[in-house]
């Protein structure tokens, strides 16, 4: 009886070990955040949160840290021209050449809403041949945001 006692044992923590390693994640090595300089802090508050139902991970005065949810992926905001910044982070985002790509499981749940909401659409729900369906809107700051559902390519 003993012997399965002991038995018993090693194999419960073989087991343990085995579910721990396969569900252990390693640490990425690296994250990105992307960051943009705007003086309309509050309308990108309430645009990020209203609109793609972000969550505030941080604030102050001069900076905003948004994340989806579940905290996997993080967008700041920072007023331009702060006395506690360098000078390479104090001119303000011009409004062009930057975009967002944010993928749902379902884009055309996501865009009757957007609808709904009456938030302007810059380019139509559509599928391209290379596999995206998707539409786009903008933030208050100029910042294209591409929201799609990849699918199989047509071609």
């Amino acid at each position: 009886m003993r012997k399965i006692i002991i038995l018993f044992g090693v194999v419960t923590t073989l087991l343990c070990l085995l579910i721990f390693s396969v569900n252990a994640q390693p640490k990425p090595s690296m994250k990105l955040n992307a960051g943009f300089i705007t003086p309309k802090l509050q309308k990108t508050k309430k645009f990020y949160t209203t609109v793609l139902q972000m969550e505030v991970a941080f604030e102050n005065e001069f900076y905003l840290l948004l994340q989806t949810a579940g905290g996997t992926d993080q967008i700041s905001f920072l007023l331009p021209d702060h006395e506690s910044q360098q000078p390479l982070f104090k001119p303000a985002f011009v409004g062009k050449g930057a975009y967002l790509t944010i993928e749902v499981a379902n884009v055309d749940e996501v865009y009757e809403k957007i609808k709904k909401m009456k938030i302007p659409v810059v380019i139509p729900i559509r599928d391209e041949p290379w596999g995206d369906r998707h539409f786009a809107i903008v933030d208050p700051n100029g910042i294209g945001i591409d929201i799609v559902t990849h699918t199989p390519p047509t071609r």
